[in-house]
């Protein structure tokens, strides 16, 4: 079995087994566009959507497909999986197209086209380093419209909560997912271990303020890690 094979295996049994509380992420996710939507009204034109760290879409097909989009992209840095998010989404009414690419450097570069009304990005921003989440947050801002949304569905550390603290306590949890062979375990723990970079709550809240953002949080899950973040230019 291929790296990729074996990483998008595990990664589909966190899925299906809920460990990462997927489940109340896309409800929360799910409310909150169709508020937005029910706000803009009926005179406002079709939204630009981007998804940024789309992965395969995941959980997301369902309400993307019943989206009254102008169009939608899908950006992944690992482009084995744009194949996979392209067949989860199907046929939709809307221009889609499917990007290998970096988000901080589709956030950092120029805006081209119309300006984008929804952000999207699913646990992929807290593999930034703490700077880079700051220039995320700047480069998002140029290129979001005005009464636009970017949703940050990611991992956060608990308020004053260093790193290794978190990275301890969820390598804890990690052991105690039953449904993961313990190699699936220890493959997750590895990656978390060398990747994962969770922005603390409150100082990120203050940089996004500092970027022209205001911050909500929509949701957050029970184990203090999960959340929902949306942000509306200010």
């Amino acid at each position: 079995m291929t790296f990729f094979s074996r990483h998008w295996s595990t990664y589909r049994r966190v899925l299906e087994h809920d460990l990462m509380e997927h489940g109340a992420l896309t409800a929360a996710v799910t409310r909150t566009i169709d508020g937005w939507l029910a706000q803009r009204g009926p005179a406002e034109p079709p939204p630009h959507a981007v998804d940024l760290g789309c992965g395969d879409l995941s959980l997301l097909p369902p309400l993307l497909r019943r989206l009254p989009l102008a169009s939608f992209t899908a950006l992944d840095l690992n482009g084995a999986v744009l194949p996979l998010a392209a067949e989860a989404l199907g046929a939709v009414p809307y221009p889609s197209r499917f990007l290998e690419g970096d988000l901080l450097a589709w956030a950092e570069a120029e805006p081209e086209g119309p300006p984008v009304d929804l952000i999207f990005s699913s646990f992929a921003v807290h593999h930034l380093q703490e700077p880079d989440k700051g220039r995320f947050l700047r480069g998002c801002r140029r290129h979001i419209a005005p009464g636009g949304l970017l949703l940050w569905a990611d991992v956060f550390r608990a308020p004053g909560e260093d790193r290794d603290t978190y990275v301890g306590r969820y390598c804890a949890r990690v052991h105690g997912w039953s449904p993961l062979e313990s190699e699936q375990q220890e493959e997750v723990i590895e990656h978390l271990s060398q990747w994962d970079h969770p922005a603390d709550p409150e100082a990120i809240v203050r940089e996004a303020e500092a970027a022209g953002w205001r911050w909500q949080w929509a949701w957050q899950g029970q184990h203090r890690a999960e959340a929902l973040a949306v942000l509306r230019p200010l």
